[in-house]
């Protein structure tokens, strides 16, 4: 956990059936912590890792995706599913 793997966001994001271009897309964590950008106009932004794991430990993260296709906005619920799950995916990064 707390691991800031952004690459794993925009594969879920490109799995969705959801037309967009990947190149433009800008992603951002947010909890109580802080804000965070973790890639900007589809390339890896220039953040701490440290900052970033500080946000993820919150109880609660946003991950804010800007497609840069419109104005419209939807929000999705999700969670770990065990703390196995967490193990495993946590002691690599994609």
């Amino acid at each position: 956990g707390n691991d800031a793997n952004w690459g794993r966001i925009l594969c879920a994001m490109g799995y969705s059936g959801v037309s967009f271009d990947p190149d433009l897309v800008d992603l951002t964590i947010e909890s109580k912590e802080g804000r965070l950008k973790l890639v900007e106009n589809g390339m890896a932004a220039d953040y701490s890792e440290e900052t970033a794991a500080k946000i993820l430990s919150a109880k609660e993260v946003k991950a804010i995706a800007d497609l840069k296709s419109g104005h419209a906005n939807a929000t999705a619920w999700g969670c770990d599913l065990t703390y196995d799950y967490v193990k495993i995916n946590a002691d690599y990064r994609s």
